[in-house]
């Protein structure tokens, strides 16, 4: 009987045995490679204890799945939904308010004594209430600006600004106050009132909407110049809210003209002349946008003159020594706050320089 590293046949002729080998251990001879026993596993087999090193994809389903239906569903009815509101949403932003035709007085103040004129226009404005104005546009003050509820500060400024421009424009220009000019205050206004503005001066009349001198200060350059471009000025601005989508500004100034006989040489006397302009101006958002402005409101007193004098076109002002014709209603005084209701008034003598 062999050993336990013995072929099954036994021992080959002529092999050695015993320990005289080292390699016994491992040589096998023709009898033991056929007593073996072979055996080859399948491929499933031999990955039966192991994990697939790839992921199997899931079998492509043909057609939409549930999830995409129902996120194509959604879209379409948010899209839907977003058209019909765009439509039919009760809170859309309300259409721009027409502008209200300007509603204009102007009163011209008569005086009761001869117009005083002297040849230095300083010494006429030192010995009036204008003494201590400020000269052209320094007179026309910025208040502070504050927010409103619906509206910016920058939007607050603009409107401030916008009203100052029309004031200067409108009061301090000479091509416009003895040249005919019309040009720079038309520009500032919204364009729904530009056919009122040119019918007032293409066909003025007295009727509180077409008068020139409610637009603007015009003098008869064939009657007066100005003396001295140095126009004094005071007043006040302010801004506050007319409605949730519109600004108001109210400005009420004194402007005080020295004045002289048209073509007259520097030895002629000089006089004052007033004007006083309270303008309400409303600006909506469109009117912000483009640096213009609805005029609503313009009251205006100037003297002196004479009340059968047409102050209507422009004024045709008394000049120095000139008188008005007797009668006329009760004094008012331009420099005094509170509203005339007179169609002519009477030029207070506390508004008139005391030379």
């Amino acid at each position: 009987m062999g050993g336990p590293g013995d072929p099954p046949e036994g021992t080959p002729e002529g092999a050695p045995t015993g320990g005289e080998d080292e390699y016994r251990s491992v040589v096998f001879d023709e009898s033991f490679v056929r007593a073996a026993r072979l055996q080859e596993f399948s491929a499933q087999e031999r990955m039966a204890d192991h994990s697939p090193a790839v992921r199997r994809r899931p079998p492509l389903q043909r057609g939409l799945s549930r999830q995409a239906l129902i996120l194509v569903l959604l879209i379409a009815i948010a899209f839907g939904t977003a058209i019909y509101m765009g439509v039919r949403h009760p809170y859309q932003t309300p259409a721009t308010q027409p502008a209200e035709p300007l509603r204009m007085t102007v009163i011209p103040l008569a005086p009761q004594t001869a117009v005083p004129g002297a040849r230095s226009t300083a010494k006429l404005y030192a010995d009036s209430p204008a003494a201590q104005f400020r000269i052209g546009a320094d007179g026309v003050t910025m208040p502070a600006s504050r927010r409103t509820a619906h509206f910016s500060d920058g939007q607050v400024v603009t409107a401030l600004t916008t009203a100052k421009d029309y004031l200067v424009e409108s009061s301090l220009d000479p091509s416009v106050l003895t040249g005919g000019a019309t040009r720079p205050v038309r520009v500032l206004l919204d364009p729904q009132q530009l056919d009122q503005f040119d019918q007032s001066f293409e066909h003025p009349v007295a009727d509180g909407r077409h008068a020139p001198t409610g637009w603007l200060v015009r003098f008869d350059a064939t009657r007066a110049q100005l003396a001295d471009k140095k126009i004094r000025v005071q007043g006040t601005l302010q801004a506050a809210e007319f409605d949730a989508n519109t600004l108001e500004v109210i400005a009420d100034h004194t402007f005080v003209y020295a004045l002289k006989p048209a073509g007259a040489n520097a030895e002629a006397k000089a006089s004052l002349f007033t004007v006083r302009r309270e303008l309400h101006f409303r600006f909506d958002r469109d009117d912000l946008r483009m640096h213009q402005a609805q005029l609503a409101v313009s009251y205006v007193q100037a003297g002196p003159l004479a009340c059968s004098e047409d102050s209507v076109s422009r004024f045709r002002p008394l000049l120095a020594g000139q008188t008005a014709k007797a009668g006329g209603p009760a004094g008012t005084d331009p420099y005094a706050t509170g509203s005339a209701t007179a169609l002519c008034g009477s030029l207070a003598r506390s508004a008139q320089p005391k030379v």
